[in-house]
């Protein structure tokens, strides 16, 4: 799969976060942001940058998410999301992060940019950030930057001083896949879905807080605008691992996207 031209190759492998500030929900180790500026609550403004609409991007190696628009990609969004099975969700006994492997690996093979020399952490940060700036002496560990999140319509000024303003979202939780079936998958899958950029989005940490382990029918973005985008996005996950979603998720998605 193509690399994008961000994502750095070096030998340096990166130290790695072990810390999860809520269930499916990754901090910031090294870095952070200062406070958010920009508007973007309630419609969300439209998050600048790099975007990438989901439907063009189904190996989620392109940046960040850009809204879903047009009758035909809506239909196709449709589509997508329609053919998701579902079940209804499943008990959360023996759930623990670390069956899903330590965050964030570099040896997850199987998944995008997997073994390059960087962690997925910062893969994920080079791929979404604009004026980058790394550690004294690396190419790969990533001390500021600037982020436009599409789930606020924000835009934040990352540092490291202020590690709690930005984290890692897995678009499908990986609490929520447990319950939908992982916990009976072998470990180097759950590795896989863990550290696969197409599940993994960084975000304004609150508004990743306030979504924790939920689908799409207890959370969805703040910014309407990217709600149908981040539908395809969570069904595109769930199809690639062959994941079902709760029959309100399922509605819920299609309703995002004129379903």
């Amino acid at each position: 799969m193509r690399r994008h031209h961000r994502i750095r190759t070096a030998g340096t492998v990166c130290a790695v976060l072990a810390l999860a500030l809520v269930t499916g929900c990754e901090g910031l180790d090294d870095g952070g942001t200062a406070a958010s500026g920009g508007a973007g609550s309630g419609e969300g403004a439209p998050a600048g940058g790099k975007a990438t609409s989901p439907l063009r991007n189904p190996d989620g190696t392109e940046p960040g998410l850009a809204p879903v628009t047009g009758d035909a990609d809506r239909a196709a969004a449709r589509d997508l999301i329609g053919g998701l099975r579902t079940k209804g969700r499943g008990p959360k006994t023996g759930y623990d992060r670390d069956e899903f492997g330590y965050a964030w690996m570099d040896t997850a093979d199987g998944v995008p940019l997997a073994r390059n020399g960087c962690d997925t952490r910062n893969d994920v940060l080079q791929r979404d950030g604009e004026d980058l700036r790394f550690r004294s002496g690396s190419n790969c560990v990533v001390v500021a930057m600037t982020l436009h999140d599409p789930y606020t319509g924000t835009t934040i000024d990352f540092r490291k001083q202020h590690a709690a303003e930005v984290q890692i979202d897995h678009v499908v939780p990986l609490s929520y896949s447990w319950q939908m079936g992982s916990s009976r998958w072998s470990e180097s899958k759950r590795e896989r879905l863990a550290n696969d950029v197409l599940n993994l989005m960084p975000v304004q940490g609150r508004a990743n807080s306030a979504k924790s382990d939920s689908g799409p029918a207890s959370w969805l973005p703040p910014s309407k605008r990217i709600r149908c985008a981040y539908a395809v996005r969570f069904a595109q996950v769930a199809e690639k691992y062959e994941l079902p979603v709760t029959r309100a998720d399922r509605e819920t998605m299609l309703e995002q996207c004129g379903g």
